[in-house]
């Protein structure tokens, strides 16, 4: 029952595609971010994204619905980023290797830039935003009630076969979506819808806390920061943290605590000098390659060359040295000036959303996306997330929350509401009734 009731869900996003892409881009995303057809029984193989991506490229050019083609400094900035890929990829010390992960990058960046194409009023941007926080919530949700029920003594692990698998990976998802979800719960009216999306929030935390990922935790101590200072009252605001931090802490295990002060005592832990030993070959490597190593350098055989232990291979497992050894200083160069871009993009609504009622939506989104990539740059540095969709998602929101101040739309334009289902349902049956003879 449960995958009928997915292909139908996923039928109807690939036909919707045609004639309205942006609902292909929200389907694509969906399936992109969350893998749904992994928890299933029999679809978990079946190429859906990349159906509905296909419907959706054209429905981009068979569609009557606006397009905006215009360019964006973070538009140029990733057709730049990824014109260098492709240069570098030639270069690539183990090609067959790396020409399969450059496949699977271009596809998602390509699709990135489709989206900066078709998604562009008001409510195609909250509805991306839903699509993000509950194909991630799904699982964060779920990873923080199993965490309290628990004790936290067994690990949150993401979905199998996709990039969040891993308990790292995971939880910097989870850091990433905790922003959007309380940039969502300010633009509720409802008291049980913000207090249903507070408790999300709270056990999408500990959820974070449950993967027993020490750059997760970092993470959300970032975050927490960002949120104190840009809070108007801050003593309270320390105070509500600390609170709902020490509560939280108490909560986890011993062995929790002892793998969290691994990171004051580094030099004895065996994965941490990996990862050490690993951004010294990257490094080493970047000196040595203008190019650096494409796709795929974690190897023996690089690591016996660049690394000071050529013994100890290990994944960067950080997303500045991983793109450093793949890419090169001006792969790097280019990535870092992506994601500035989006976080001062941010940062322009944050502070011009304020000016108008119409807009503050906007100053609330900006703010909550810049708080998204604080947590995202501090645990992208312990962490392997460099070329998955939901950071570069972050983009798309950011860029088409900036061209609709710019144009002012609602000034002029009307957006369709975003209404609850039984309401949908209840208007779709009262026009088929006035239909009827």
């Amino acid at each position: 029952m449960r995958d009928l009731a997915l292909l139908v869900i996923i039928g109807w996003c690939f036909l919707q595609a045609f004639r309205r892409p942006w609902i292909g881009i929200l389907g694509w995303t969906w399936l992109s971010i969350m893998n749904p057809h992994q928890l299933s029984w029999t679809l978990s193989t079946m190429p859906f994204a990349a159906a509905i991506g296909g419907a959706t490229l054209l429905g981009l050019f068979m569609t009557k619905d606006r397009r905006d083609y215009s360019q964006s400094r973070e538009g140029i900035v990733l057709l730049l980023f990824m014109a260098w890929m492709c240069i570098t990829l030639p270069f690539s010390i183990i090609f067959s290797d790396s020409f399969d992960l450059w496949k699977r990058v271009m596809k998602i960046d390509l699709m990135i830039l489709v989206a900066m194409v078709l998604i562009h009023s008001k409510r195609h941007i909250m509805l991306l935003a839903w699509v993000l926080v509950f194909s991630i919530g799904f699982y964060g949700v779920k990873g923080g009630a199993f965490t309290l029920a628990t004790g936290g003594s067994y690990r949150v692990w993401g979905p199998e076969s996709t990039y969040i698998e891993g308990n790292n990976e995971i939880a910097l998802a989870i850091v990433i979506v905790i922003p959007l979800m309380r940039f969502l719960q300010m633009q509720m009216q409802a008291k049980w819808a913000k207090t249903t999306m507070t408790v999300c929030m709270a056990l999408m935390a500990m959820a974070a806390l449950g993967s027993h990922s020490r750059g997760a935790l970092l993470a959300l101590v970032a975050m927490g920061l960002v949120l104190w200072w840009r809070g108007k009252n801050k003593l309270l605001g320390a105070v509500v943290l600390l609170v709902l931090g020490a509560v939280m802490l108490s909560m986890m295990p011993q062995e929790w605590w002892d793998r969290m002060n691994t990171i004051k005592t580094y030099e004895q832990d065996d994965s941490a000098l990996g990862r050490i030993n690993a951004w010294h070959m990257a490094y080493n490597l970047a000196t040595d390659r203008i190019f650096g190593g494409g796709f795929m350098v974690s190897s023996p055989g690089v690591f016996a060359i660049y690394a000071p232990e050529p013994g100890r291979v290990h994944a960067a497992h950080s997303i500045y040295f991983m793109v450093l050894g793949e890419h090169g200083f001006i792969g790097l160069f280019l990535y870092l000036t992506l994601f500035t871009m989006v976080f001062l993009s941010a940062g322009h609504l944050r502070v011009k959303g304020v000016a108008q009622p119409e807009t503050r939506w906007l100053s609330d989104l900006g703010s909550m996306l810049q708080v998204s990539l604080a947590g995202f740059a501090v645990g992208g540095a312990f962490l392997s997330l460099t070329y998955w969709d939901l950071p570069y998602n972050l983009l798309i929101l950011a860029v088409a929350g900036r061209r609709w101040l710019a144009r002012k739309e609602w000034a002029h334009e009307k957006e369709e509401p975003l209404i609850w289902w039984p309401e949908f349902i209840k208007k779709r049956f009262a026009k088929k009734r006035a239909a009827l003879p």
